[in-house]
């Protein structure tokens, strides 16, 4: 029963996270979503190697538990390096990473067959604090339950691998609540991408609109660290050419009684700039906003 449950969370999840693949399109979280997709489909493999008895074997199961632990915090990690033109190269690291992680259960399985996987207090912390990050990270979006839930599930369903752990997972009830979470707040991040379009709380129109469609959007993307770092450059270039309006988290903030001097046409040139360092041309025209600035031939 809780290999069924299990499985039928993880099958949810490779299915929102192949989705999410999909509408991320041409934005640098591609990768983060890739490497969902292969924690998920890790974690479906231990369900049905569960359910037709090939994972009796305790450390056997533990070393491919393990292993999806591993990749389960490889897209956070992937965000933290998703700035164009190093995000390609950066998944390089991911990848050492996730190898890292998972060299206990490989030494386990090739080393010292029939032995739980080996996991240093160091990784355990480590895995902890990318935990962590990836919850922070999305906290203050409007993705925040959906981050909790995931973020609590992973955490007791890796729970084995973390400060205080024994390195032998089990398959109860527990894991198959932690896998359920996991499994509602990915289709709940899934909902909310596909249809509440996210919006400022100002003004609905003119800059403020064009700037806060594509720049709210991508905050929802990659998630509160890259949006705050945006988010200063654009104001520092602000405050140097005496725009005036603030760049904030939730968007665009013009002062009252601002003079249209051309400083809009200035404003939104500089947040394309930033905006391309993340997404394509394609995707900031799926998301409404920033389009090129035409040419005085053209006009």
């Amino acid at each position: 029963m809780h290999a069924d449950i299990l499985a039928l969370g993880a099958i949810v999840l490779v299915v929102t996270a192949a989705w999410g693949w999909f509408l991320v399109r041409g934005s640098t979280a591609v990768p983060a979503a890739a490497w969902a997709v292969g924690a998920a489909a890790v974690f479906l493999l231990e369900a049905i190697a569960c359910r037709i008895g090939w994972l009796n074997d305790p450390a056997t199961h533990a070393s491919l538990r393990l292993v999806g632990a591993a990749l389960a915090v490889c897209p956070t990690m992937a965000l933290l390096g998703a700035k164009r033109p190093q995000h390609g190269v950066w998944q390089f690291i991911v990848g050492s990473l996730a190898f890292v992680l998972a060299l206990p259960a490989l030494s386990a399985l090739l080393v010292r067959p029939g032995s739980l996987p080996d996991v240093h207090l160091l990784e355990r912390g480590f895995l902890a604090l990318l935990l962590i990050v990836g919850w922070m990270n999305f906290v203050a979006t409007r993705h925040a339950l959906a981050a909790t839930l995931v973020t609590g599930g992973l955490v007791v369903f890796v729970r084995a691998f973390l400060p205080g752990g024994d390195s032998r997972p089990t398959l109860s009830a527990i894991d198959a609540a932690a896998a359920g979470g996991i499994a509602v707040g990915a289709t709940l991040a899934l909902g909310q991408s596909m249809l509440l379009p996210a919006r400022g709380a100002g003004e609905t129109a003119g800059i403020v609109a064009a700037i806060d469609r594509p720049y709210l959007a991508l905050r929802e993307t990659l998630g509160a660290a890259w949006t705050l770092r945006i988010a200063e450059r654009f104001n520092a270039v602000a405050t140097r050419r005496s725009w005036p309006c603030q760049l904030r988290f939730g968007g665009l903030v013009v002062e009252r009684g601002a003079e249209a001097h051309g400083w809009e046409r200035e404003a939104a040139r500089c947040c394309r700039a930033l905006l391309l360092r993340f997404v394509s041309e394609s995707w900031l025209a799926r998301h409404g906003g920033l389009p090129p600035a035409k040419s005085p031939e053209s006009s």
